[in-house]
């Protein structure tokens, strides 16, 4: 008998029994794909098809001007069927021609500037002054106590009220109609402003101070982010009144402005005239409106929109 055979026949020591049995795996019958790159094995990021966006986007689109086309639509088939007198209420294609004609002469762009001018400086030097001035009376309660009487006599005076006034004291020129709308807008943004730092999370000024933040850091870090939302209530508030004042300052005295524009043409009967100057009043209210909306999500992008 061989070497070979009393190996094979012979027995096994306990580690040999113990050990793990290793079975080679089948011979690959694919050829090698030296060289090329292999996919990723992780779950893929699948994107929304782009039709039902696109018919999500121009539904609430629809839903949102529902409203403005109906109004329109009134407008202009009540005229047309005798509901009112198209003499003092013409339909909207004839406002609409007669806008359209006032952009072509260049009299709408002459008049829309003047007003734009004079509302946007009242109310850049109204948010400018009144911010700063709420800040303070907001935060520093003595400061609220002094002033608080003088400022109530003055919110509860009506600025159109206070028109002849200003006239008399800075004439009939620009200065009086930039003072009458700095008035008029100073008082929503400064009250809303005081209401923003008295209104501030307790709980949020309690974690501030327990992590020993000094009072400019606190005011800077908790105060001001925390009001940015009720200061802009204030300051679109405000940015609608500049207009509506600024258009009955214009009525009274102005050369120049859509105020002067829309009482010229009721003077002179041009009644679609008119119209067409109230209507741009709307709109640029509107994209002014607009304007704030976004530059107030822009300043408090940090806070978590609400679910549910």
């Amino acid at each position: 008998m061989s070497l070979a055979s009393d190996a094979s026949t012979r027995a096994k020591t306990p580690e040999e029994l113990s050990a793990p049995i290793t079975v080679p795996p089948p011979p690959s019958t694919e050829e090698p794909t030296a060289g090329l790159p292999v996919a990723p094995s992780g779950p893929r990021l699948h994107r929304p098809p782009v039709l039902p966006r696109l018919l999500r986007g121009v539904l609430t689109g629809a839903t949102k001007s529902a409203a403005i086309v109906a109004l329109l639509l009134v407008w202009e088939l009540a005229p047309r069927f005798g509901l009112v007198d198209r003499t003092f209420l013409p339909p909207f294609s004839e406002v609409a021609r007669a806008w359209w004609a006032l952009v072509a002469n260049g009299q709408l762009a002459d008049n829309a500037e003047a007003s734009l001018v004079r509302s946007f400086s009242g109310f850049g030097i109204a948010v400018a002054v009144s911010v700063p001035l709420g800040l303070l009376i907001g935060w520093y309660r003595p400061v609220a106590d002094l002033l608080n009487p003088l400022l109530q006599v003055f919110l509860n005076t009506a600025a159109l009220a206070l028109l002849p006034v200003f006239v008399l004291l800075l004439g009939i020129g620009e200065t009086s109609k930039i003072a009458i709308v700095v008035y008029a807008c100073a008082w929503p943004i400064l009250f809303n402003t005081i209401s923003a730092v008295r209104t501030v999370d307790p709980t949020l000024l309690r974690l501030a101070k327990s992590m020993d933040l000094s009072a400019p850091r606190l005011f800077q870090k908790v105060i001001l982010p925390a009001s940015v939302p009720t200061i802009f209530t204030g300051i679109r508030l405000a940015g609608a009144i500049s207009i509506v004042v600024l258009v009955a300052a214009e009525m009274i005295g102005a050369k120049a402005g859509l105020g002067y524009l829309i009482n010229a043409s009721q003077y002179n009967f041009a009644i679609p005239q008119m119209y067409a100057g109230i209507v741009t009043i709307s709109v640029i209210g509107v994209a002014f409106n607009q304007l704030l909306v976004a530059v107030e999500k822009r300043l408090s992008s940090w806070r978590v929109p609400a679910t549910g």
